[in-house]
């Protein structure tokens, strides 16, 4: 399955807890109901993935993790924040160029309409 394939299926699912759930709970909630429904289709879904830094040929865990990554492919950046900021975009963009992934989601569940919470970001290899 493609990245922007699982991208579909995965914005399909955070809109159903979005409606379930609304605005307002704390990111960790979102997290795992979003694991939990990725996993319940059948993807493989990994929480909390350790992204190390390769820093001139060395390998440094500096701490970072990847809120939800499926499929070893694509990864996904929670938020339940009042807006998204360039810094959060840049975190995501960030974490796309250390695992050398394409394409992830910034999800920010405080909207009130979740679509304006929902930026795509691609990482041009």
């Amino acid at each position: 399955m493609t990245e922007n394939e699982i991208s579909n299926i995965v914005i399909g699912v955070a809109i159903e807890i979005h409606k379930k759930l609304g605005p307002g709970l704390l990111e960790n909630v979102y997290k795992e109901c979003l694991f939990y429904k990725i996993k319940q289709r059948g993807f493989l879904v990994e929480k909390e993935k350790a992204l190390p830094l390769v820093f001139e040929e060395v390998k440094l865990d500096c701490g970072y993790r990847v809120d939800l990554l499926v499929e070893n492919k694509f990864l996904i950046e929670i938020k339940s924040v009042e807006s998204l900021t360039s810094n959060h975009l840049a975190q995501t963009l960030t974490y796309l160029k250390l695992g050398n992934y394409k394409l992830g989601l910034l999800i920010n569940f405080s909207e009130i309409l979740l679509k304006n919470g929902i930026r795509r970001v691609a990482n041009n290899l």
